[in-house]
């Protein structure tokens, strides 16, 4: 050894000093982490030369063995220590299948509380009285489209009532059972309703036909009925109210039947292929809101009310034409008393003379006054006309013809007037003459 160190001793000094002049550098030199120098010792992103190599040497030897043992841990966990593996994954499937059905579970809650909700509203608006039904079952058949309620005799369903839903109607009650019922849908051939076209008020009667589609029947045929349409139930049937929505027409068909016909193919208004809750109409009497109950009693005073001013105003008309002179005669002889059936009145065929009224002679006469003369105030005289000309006397019985004329002769058949006596009194159906009035202007 110290042969070594004597032999070579010049060359360890020399090794150690260039060492020692490499750390020195080391240490004092920067470079940045891009591995660039600078002489900026200010320069905060800079490291010194000796990290940079002493990092250089211990990375690699870090980073293999820090991935051996990743690698190591993650061989072990995934590929070895798989125990309790599948028994978690099917505690995890069969939570995620129950939580899928919990989840389908409250979808159909939510669905169903909203149907309610709507259906309730409904009942609530509506007019008549309803009880509300769950389907519980279907006749299973293509033929006859019916299907059960939860509610029966004891819920107040009979037959013949109709059933509705919130959309439109649905069909009628068919039988009834002490707990059930059983009804019958609109798209049957057997069943039957009234409807009504909106638009063009044409009526017919609506069934299904054998591809289950409802369609009105016993229509002329008529270019204004298009589809889109709305149908509504005319009420005839006395099984649907009036007024109700049925659905909306589809299409125009000739019957092939009958020529000169067709049949309007309908679109039912409720989805009668997807039903849960329907409404079952128990009593076709009006019931009202306490507001709408309210508002008819005021309705009611109102028109009480007016029907007393009515009846006021009419008395008090009868009053008024009772005091006012009217135009008939009070000295016009009594009407002949009418014939009672099976008396001994007049003849019932003998017709009743009309009452002529009497024109009532004016208080102050002028010249334009028939009757009277040109001077105000004066008559016109005996055997003058009003207009001053001498009226013509009729040729007395006594008195000799004027030469020329021909002696009148009798017509057989025809009656001679007789000469009243002067001292005859007037007839009591004649009227004396009134003294006219000397007015004075």
């Amino acid at each position: 050894m110290e042969s070594f160190v004597v032999r070579y001793r010049n060359l360890i000094v020399l090794l150690t000093l260039l060492l020692v002049q490499i750390i020195g550098l080391a240490v004092q030199v920067r470079r940045t982490d891009s591995g660039r120098r600078t002489l900026d010792s200010a320069d905060s992103s800079g490291v010194r030369l000796i990290r940079l190599w002493a990092n250089a040497v211990v990375s690699p030897v870090e980073r293999l063995v820090e991935n051996s043992k990743t690698g190591v841990f993650g061989f072990w966990k995934n590929y070895i220590d798989l125990r309790h593996v599948r028994q978690q994954n099917q505690d995890l499937q069969d939570t995620v299948d129950r939580l899928r059905l919990e989840q389908a579970a409250l979808l159909e809650d939510a669905r169903q509380g909203q149907r309610l909700q709507a259906m309730l509203d409904f009942q609530q608006k509506y007019l008549y009285k309803t009880v509300a039904a769950q389907i519980i079952g279907s006749s299973g058949s293509d033929q006859s489209r019916v299907f059960y309620l939860d509610k029966g005799k004891t819920d107040g369903l009979a037959r013949d009532m109709a059933v509705i839903t919130a959309d439109g109607i649905v069909g009628k009650v068919r039988e009834v059972f002490p707990h059930s019922a059983q009804v019958l849908v609109i798209n049957d051939q057997t069943s039957g309703a009234g409807v009504i076209l909106e638009t063009t008020r044409t009526r017919g009667i609506l069934r299904g036909n054998a591809e289950g589609q409802p369609q009105i029947v016993g229509i002329l045929a008529d270019q204004r009925i298009k589809p889109g349409e709305r149908v509504l139930t005319a009420g005839g049937d006395q099984i649907f109210p009036r007024g109700l929505p049925v659905g909306l027409v589809e299409s125009v068909l000739p019957d092939p039947d009958r020529d000169g016909f067709i049949n309007v193919i309908v679109k039912p208004a409720a989805h009668l292929d997807r039903l849960d809750e329907v409404l079952a109409i128990t009593d076709t009497e009006p019931r009202f809101a306490p507001t709408q109950q309210k508002d008819i009693a005021a309705s009611e005073e109102l028109k009480s009310a007016d029907a007393a001013a009515l009846a006021e105003q009419r008395k008090a008309s009868a009053i008024m034409a009772e005091r006012l002179p009217g135009l008939t005669d009070p000295n016009a002889p009594p009407k002949p008393a009418e014939a009672k059936p099976g008396g001994n009145g007049a003849n019932p065929a003998t017709p009743t003379p009309a009452v002529v009224p009497k024109i009532i002679p004016p208080q102050h006469p002028d010249r334009f006054t028939p009757g009277h003369s040109g001077e105000p105030g004066q008559e016109a005289p005996a055997g003058q006309a009003p207009d001053g000309q001498p009226t013509p006397k009729a040729p007395s019985a006594k008195s000799p013809p004027a030469p020329g004329a021909k002696p009148r002769q009798s017509v057989p058949g025809a009656t001679q007037p007789k000469p009243k006596s002067p001292a005859q009194p007037p007839s009591p159906r004649q009227e004396p003459q009134r003294p006219q009035p000397q007015g004075n202007h």
